[in-house]
């Protein structure tokens, strides 16, 4: 039974990645496209700070803006009162 479903599992993954690798190929292509224009690359220095630091900055600045702006006033966990036995 166990040699059936790892059959299955090859199977499945040897199909997906022939598909991804099927569906890669135009992007292998080396011929420009008509009206195709692209722009000068990024430096190191501009993808490190677009991919990297941006979305740093941007997490941080909400998470403050969430901090600083938190309506409530009780910043310790409630603990709940014991059970008296009879």
């Amino acid at each position: 039974m166990d040699n059936k479903n790892g059959l299955r599992a090859g199977a499945l993954v040897a199909g997906t990645a022939l598909m991804m690798l099927l569906m890669t190929s135009p992007a292998l292509a080396v011929t420009r496209d008509d009206g195709d224009d692209p722009g000068h690359g990024l430096s190191v220095i501009d993808t490190l700070g677009l991919y990297v630091a941006a979305p740093i900055a941007l997490f941080a600045v909400i998470a403050g803006l969430v901090m600083v702006l938190d309506g409530s006033t009780d910043r310790a966990p409630k603990t709940k009162p014991a059970k008296a036995k009879a």
